[in-house]
């Protein structure tokens, strides 16, 4: 049979943890430290089943809390988790191409891409880009094949009416 080992923190810093979790997930961990230390002889399953945790997740999380404490239970990741770069930076980064539009140039996707590639270092999807345009409110402006205004049936009677040359 493996050794117990014990699990030690306080009570009442975890009990407060609980009490202040921002999500259910991250209650749950705090949890099953919370039991692991409360009820020493509770095993990994018996903590799992309380906290719907598999027996591995379980002896992870307390892994966890004993290297890093309580700060390795709280998840404080939020919204990008892959970003290569920060909003700010990606502001900075379309400055050019704002300057390009606002002169009335047209600003091209396949070219902030390569930009964007060459910056960061590595290839990216093509929707990185429309994502990264959307987030900073760029909007997807095409010319249309032809004038507004055209009369097919005048352009018509143009061509036959004109002297050919």
């Amino acid at each position: 049979m493996a050794m117990k080992r014990l699990l030690e923190g306080d009570i009442e810093e975890l009990s407060k943890a609980i009490r202040n979790s921002r999500n259910s997930n991250e209650c749950r961990r705090v949890q099953c430290v919370y039991l692991g230390v409360l009820f020493p002889s509770m095993t990994a399953q018996e903590i799992g089943e309380i906290t719907l945790y598999s027996k591995s997740q379980v002896w992870a999380i307390h892994g966890k809390y004993k290297k890093e404490g309580l700060e390795g239970l709280i998840d404080s990741r939020g919204g990008r988790y892959r970003e290569n770069m920060t909003i700010d930076e990606e502001s900075k980064f379309l400055e050019p191409f704002v300057e390009k539009s606002k002169t009335g140039t047209l600003v091209v996707a396949g070219e902030i891409k390569k930009s964007y590639e060459a910056k960061i270092g590595k290839d990216v999807a093509e929707s990185t880009i429309y994502r990264l345009l959307d987030r900073h409110g760029f909007r997807k402006i095409v010319p249309y094949k032809r004038h507004m205004k055209a009369n097919k049936d005048e352009q018509d009677a143009f061509k036959k009416t004109s002297s050919q040359l």
